[in-house]
């Protein structure tokens, strides 16, 4: 025999030696059970004990972890079966799931190393959970009280869920599940035995009852251990003994590894919101930071888009939007850094914000116009800033904080990584992203938040006129699966150059998951978002509901909804939606950068004026992947329409040569502003001015007959498609 094959062969015994003293081990386990439960629980726990200390890998496998335990009411004691159980990989975002038998039994194999937190939900009782460190060749058990809940916060989760999405058990595991099957034949066996008083046989001799138990990993070994010739020897010289009841051997105590854990943690029903998981919401991000202290969790974003729009205008530019720029480019959207930063109730939350959102964003706010210092230059980088303080004692919760923060009026996050479609429908894209002021967030009970703002204005650095902008949101979440957003705005007079108008604005989101299975490798999860808007302006020239004799109609009405489907363990996602608005004054219409117009300057060539008229509509279908919680891969087509030009088209919306002069003066055809050759704008629009050719003529009249006004090339429709990837830290 060779050296390889020697040490093959003591492997083999050795395994051999190991596993008989595993069986003899479990045999004292056993008793020592069935001395401490009734004869079922001995059995099943007895299966479990088995399976769990012989589900070892053969030598050369990867060293993979087990898992296993037991669900039971926390009043009685008494198993529960039919629980989900979901394991969940800290490290790597990844979940496996199981369901509990009927003696409330679950387990977990080739489980890789590491940290997991264990959950159990079933309606009628509330979510356990606890926090273990997985080894490899090694069993962890960890035991889940569940207390009986009479308002359940997982009454979706359905209680006939039978399939586990663990691996398919092995040709190994089914030996084994085999073996266990004998053994709980020869318990019961016992236990009848047992039951009558029968310890001996009839001639005297040990009964079965008292014959040690044993399980073989080989379908083809005996029973019984062979004896050893040492063994053998010893039996032959001993002289014959009188009957009388054989001893057991002394039962070992339970490893380590199979002592029920301490109680998981109960449900927090006093953290708001915590009962639940709400990432499937629109607009709420999901997964967990890398990494955490107890003074500081960092985020970092990460936000790159490919967009082609079919009407591809030749200067790449696109307007109408806050989150579609350039076409036919690669373009970093979002590039940010910052976090959250709590010490003794003091809190406070920084982001800083790079890319295109660092410009496209502040030019849509037209206060830093009023008066002196550079404001949109000095925030043009912070999309968040704000310190504050909390009170945990105030019911659940009450948090008073003051600087910039982000508006959730039209539902979508302002970061697209949290968002069911990159382009939103207009009730979001139009409306505010920030406000800057104070915020007062109340918690009355843990489902609900009222949160009063007085901030400047409506998405304004600065205050326009004379008063602040009073404001608020109540959002109640009842349900793990079901929410509600009331958004309201009033009392601000954001009209720059007119403190006489002021704006109300109402925004009203429902959302609902209808369907959640995480396990189906099908349609997983299924929610519906619809959002309804109604705002107007009054007073200076403006009406709410009707042209009059002391204003015409500036209004806003919206709505958008959208479907969303995920598939695969919630990995991949489809969404399919739209909306429309009708915004007579446009007021929320936004202004395209015509020759680098932005709200301050206005353009000559789209007016804005009390009464303009701005009907459009949206449809959207976006697919995503996220084969990581800190990962999206993206992929949108849509289509935009306007009763009005106003989408870029071929010829694009920047003057021959670039930009030239004041953005509110019209431009000639030689790249030159005609307010050189003293045509002032009316306000009224290109089309009003130029009737009959006059700002063409002022043109021709100082650069020759060869040039007339130019004018920006603005279609009705726009499709596009695009993709991209997020990244969330």
């Amino acid at each position: 025999m060779s050296q390889e094959e020697g040490e093959n062969h003591m492997n083999g015994y050795k395994g051999v030696l190991a596993i008989r003293d595993v069986i003899w081990r479990t045999r004292g386990a056993i008793a020592k059970l069935r001395r401490n439960f009734s004869t079922t629980a001995a059995i099943r726990v007895s299966a479990a004990l088995v399976l769990g200390m012989l589900c070892h890998p053969a030598h050369g496998q990867v060293p993979d972890g087990y898992v296993g335990g037991m669900a039971r009411e926390s009043a009685s004691g008494k198993p529960v079966a039919e629980v989900r159980i979901v394991a969940h990989n800290v490290d790597k975002g990844t979940d496996l799931f199981t369901v509990t038998d009927t003696a409330g039994m679950y387990k977990f194999t080739n489980l890789e190393p590491g940290r997991y937190d264990v959950a159990a939900t079933k309606s009628g009782f509330q979510k356990a959970s606890a926090t273990v460190d997985v080894e490899g060749k090694h069993l962890t058990r960890v035991d889940l009280p569940l207390e009986a809940d009479a308002t359940p916060a997982n009454a979706d989760v359905s209680p006939t869920i039978t399939k586990s999405n663990a691996e398919p058990l092995t040709d190994h595991e089914k030996q084994l599940l085999e073996r266990i099957s004998r053994l709980e034949t020869r318990l019961a066996a016992m236990e009848a035995k047992d039951k009558d008083g029968e310890q001996t046989s009839a001639d005297g001799k040990p009964g079965s009852a008292s014959e040690p138990l044993t399980a073989s990993l080989n379908p083809a070994d005996a029973a019984t251990p062979e004896a050893t010739p040492a063994q053998q020897t010893a039996a032959a010289a001993a002289p014959a003994a009188p009957a009388a009841k054989p001893q057991e051997p002394p039962a070992p105590s339970i490893p380590d590894a199979l002592q029920s854990p301490p109680p998981g943690p109960k449900v927090d029903n006093d953290t708001p919101f915590a009962f639940g998981d709400f990432s499937w919401r629109n607009g709420t991000g999901r997964g967990q930071s890398v990494f955490t202290t107890k003074f500081f969790t960092p985020e970092i974003r990460f936000d790159t888009n490919f967009i082609e729009d079919f009407n591809q205008p030749r200067d790449h530019t696109m307007g109408g939007s806050t989150e579609q720029f350039r076409s036919g480019e690669f373009q970093i959207e979002q590039a940010s850094v910052g976090g959250d930063f709590r010490y003794d109730n003091v809190r406070g939350r920084v982001l800083f914000m790079f890319g295109n959102f660092a410009t496209t964003t502040p030019r849509n706010d037209a206060s830093f116009g009023v008066g002196q210092w550079d404001l949109r230059g000095a925030y043009k980088y912070v999309s968040e800033a704000w310190g504050g303080y909390s009170f945990p004692n105030v019911n659940h919760g009450l948090n008073i904080d003051a600087g910039i923060f982000v508006s959730y009026i039209g539902l979508f996050s302002y970061y697209n990584f949290d968002n069911w479609t990159y382009q939103p429908s207009y009730v979001s894209s139009n409306t505010p992203w920030f406000f800057n002021g104070v915020r007062i967030q109340w918690f009355p009970t843990n489902k609900l938040k009222i949160e009063p703002w007085i901030i400047n204005g409506w998405q304004s650095y600065a205050k326009y006129n004379s008063r602040l902008g009073l404001g608020g949101q109540i959002l109640w979440q009842p349900k793990e699966w079901l929410s509600f957003v009331f958004n309201n705005y009033g009392m601000g007079t954001d009209t720059l150059n007119n403190p006489n108008v002021s704006r109300i604005h109402a925004d009203y989101s429902y959302l609902v998951r209808y369907f959640h299975n995480v396990e189906n490798k099908g349609i997983s999860t299924m929610a519906v978002s619809l959002t309804t808007d109604l705002g107007c302006e009054y007073g200076g020239g403006a009406s709410c509901f009707k042209n009059t004799a002391n204003g015409l109609k500036t209004s806003f009405a919206g709505w958008m909804a959208y479907q969303r489907f995920w598939f695969y363990k919630d990995r991949h996602a489809i969404t399919i939606g739209g909306g429309s608005m009708n915004n007579p004054g446009r007021y929320l219409t936004l202004l395209q950068p015509i020759n680098g117009a932005d709200a301050v300057s206005g353009s000559p060539y789209f007016t804005e004026n009390f009464g303009n008229p701005a009907k459009m509509w949206d449809a959207t279908i976006n697919y995503q992947w996220m084969p990581k919680q800190w990962i999206t891969w993206w992929a949108e087509a849509g289509y935009r329409h306007s009763n009005v030009p106003y989408w870029s088209g071929r010829g694009g919306i920047t003057p021959p040569g670039g930009n030239t002069g004041s953005p509110a003066s019209y431009v000639c055809t030689n790249g030159v502003t005609s307010a050189i050759s003293n045509f002032a704008p009316s306000a009224n629009g290109f089309l009003a001015d130029n009737s009959g050719g006059a700002v063409s003529a002022s043109c021709t009249a100082q650069y020759g007959s060869n040039f007339t006004a130019w004018q920006p090339d603005l279609k009705q429709g726009q499709a596009t498609i695009s993709g991209g990837i997020l990244v969330r830290f």
